[in-house]
């Protein structure tokens, strides 16, 4: 008998080299797939430092560059008080600004629970010296916001919700 010429199937070297090929693809994609999640994680944790920390810098700069001068306090209660400025690093920042008619008026940037967690809060103080709630806040990304004076420069403090550090300082311009 002649040997079939015709034959209709995979040999046995054939079969393993594919299913071969495929587990070597299979694993490069694998291993492609976990880089990414790897490459997202990362980028997830350094979220406050792309998107957070450059907002609160521009507000931050644009509020006390035009500010007049500024008081360090413990509390709102203190700051609308004007009662036991601070020297030591303090969690509200009172910022005076002169206004086109001479008039002075004020407000408050402070790092405070409201029920809803931690946020740097801006409040515009009123002429009657009542104050309500907040304007508006500028992150509530951080675990801690301090203010402080160190040589005659205002500085700002930010720890970020991975320990990030983020210190912001300017002078007052005259």
């Amino acid at each position: 008998m002649k040997p079939n010429s015709n034959r209709s199937g995979f040999t046995l070297i054939e079969l393993s080299l594919a299913i071969m090929l495929g587990m070597a693809i299979g694993a490069m994609t694998l291993s492609l797939f976990n880089q990414q999640l790897a490459f997202l994680k990362i980028y997830k944790a350094q979220g406050f430092l792309t998107e957070e920390a450059p907002l609160v810098s521009i507000h931050v700069n644009k509020l006390v560059g035009k500010a007049e001068r500024f008081r360090l306090h413990n509390s709102v209660a203190d700051a609308l008080a004007g009662a036991n400025p601070q020297s030591a690093a303090s969690p509200v920042l009172v910022l005076n600004f002169r206004q086109p008619d001479g008039t002075v008026r004020a407000s408050i940037l402070s790092f405070e629970n409201r029920g809803s967690g931690l946020a740097l809060y801006y409040y515009v103080v009123p002429l009657s010296g009542v104050l309500g709630t907040p304007q508006w806040y500028l992150t509530k990304a951080p675990s801690k916001v301090s203010f402080s004076v160190i040589q005659g420069i205002l500085c700002m403090a930010l720890s970020g919700p991975n320990g990030e550090l983020i210190t912001y300082s300017g002078a007052m311009t005259q």
